[in-house]
C-alpha cells in the first residue's frame, strides 16, 4: 500500500488528535564524495493518542531515522513532522528510549531517576517514592543506591525505561529497547509496557527487528522497506488490550499466530522489492 493511501484512510478525527504526525518526510544525508543519499522518502504517517505503532523492515530501512524525526533530532528536508500538534522537541511531553541507555555514569540509579524527575518538576520530598515505584516497575527493586557501572548492559537498559517513564509522557518512543534484555526479562518488559501504556492511555512509536514483539506489542504495525526507505503496509493488530487480558496469553492463541505469520509473509515481500 503506498503512503499515500496510508495517511488518507486514517479517520479524520483521529488524525485531529494526533499525537505524530508526518506528511511527505523526506530525509536525505551528505554520503561519501558528497553525494546525498536518501534515507527516507515521503513519509506519511499519524500515530493518533493511546496508540501502539510499532515499525519494523530491514536494517537501513530508516526506522531510526523517522524516530529522530519525531524526537527533534532530524530534520525533514521536505514534508512536515508534528507531535501534538507542534514542531517535535526534546522533552515536552516526550519519553525517549534508544539503543544504548546514555546513563549518567557519575550518578547512582537512583540519581539518575531523580534527576529525570527533577526536569519533569515533582517535589524534592516525592522523587524518593516515584523512584522506588519506577524501579519495581523495571524489576530493579533496592537498586537505587548502585552505581551504573556495576549493572548489567540489560540493567542499565531497564533503568533508561524507567527515566523515559518518569515524567508520565503522553508519548512515547523506543528504539529496539529490549534488544539487549535476556528472554525472560524481555518478556516480562514487553508484558509490563503493553500493559502500562494501555492504562495510561500513551502513545507509542516503538521501533523493532522481532515480528513477536512487533505483534504483541502494537495495535498497529508499519511495515518498511529500503532504498529508499518508505512505509509498504499498515497493519492493524486486533489483539485485546484491556487490562483483563494477560498478555503472556495472547502468545499462544490462534490469532496471534495468524498475525505473526501475515507479518512475517509481509516483510518477506518487502524485503524483496529493495
Amino acid at each position: 500500500m503506498p503512503p499515500a493511501d496510508i495517511a488518507e484512510r486514517a479517520p479524520v478525527a483521529e488524525r485531529a488528535s494526533a499525537a505524530v504526525e508526518l506528511t511527505d518526510v523526506t530525509v536525505r544525508y551528505r554520503g561519501r564524495g558528497g553525494a546525498s543519499v536518501t534515507a527516507v522518502s515521503d513519509v506519511s504517517l499519524t500515530v493518533a493518542e493511546g496508540e501502539f505503532t510499532v515499525l519494523v523492515g530491514p536494517s537501513g530501512c530508516g526506522k531510526t531515522t523517522l524516530l529522530r524525526v519525531v524526537a527533534g533530532f532530524e530534520r525533514a528536508v521536505e514534508g512536515t513532522a508534528a507531535v501534538h500538534g507542534g514542531p517535535p522537541r526534546t522533552g515536552h511531553g516526550t519519553g525517549l528510549v534508544f539503543q544504548q541507555p546514555r546513563l549518567f555514569p557519575w550518578r547512582t540509579v537512583g540519581g539518575n531517576l531523580a534527576f529525570a524527575l527533577a526536569r519533569h518538576g515533582l517535589p524534592r520530598a516525592e522523587r524518593a517514592a516515584r523512584t522506588a515505584e519506577l524501579l519495581d516497575l523495571v524489576g530493579l527493586s533496592g537498586y537505587a543506591g548502585r552505581r551504573t557501572w556495576e549493572l548489567s548492559g540489560g540493567q542499565q537498559q531497564r533503568v533508561a525505561i524507567a527515566r523515559a517513564l518518569a515524567g508520565r509522557p503522553r508519548l512515547l518512543l523506543l528504539d529496539e529497547p529490549f534488544a539487549a534484555l535476556d528472554a525472560l526479562t524481555r518478556e516480562r518488559l514487553q508484558e509490563e509496557l503493553r500493559t502500562l501504556t494501555a492504562e495510561a492511555g500513551t502513545a507509542v512509536l516503538f521501533v523493532t527487528h522481532s515480528v513477536d514483539e512487533a505483534v504483541l506489542l502494537g495495535s498497529r504495525v508499519l511495515v518498511m522497506a529500503a532504498n529508499p526507505g518508505r512505509v509498504v503496509a499498515d497493519l492493524p493488530v486486533d489483539l485485546p488490550r484491556d487490562a483483563a487480558t494477560d498478555p503472556a496469553a495472547l502468545r499462544g492463541t490462534a490469532e496471534f499466530a495468524r498475525l505473526r505469520g501475515e507479518l512475517s509473509r509481509t516483510l518477506r515481500e518487502a524485503s524483496a522489492s529493495d
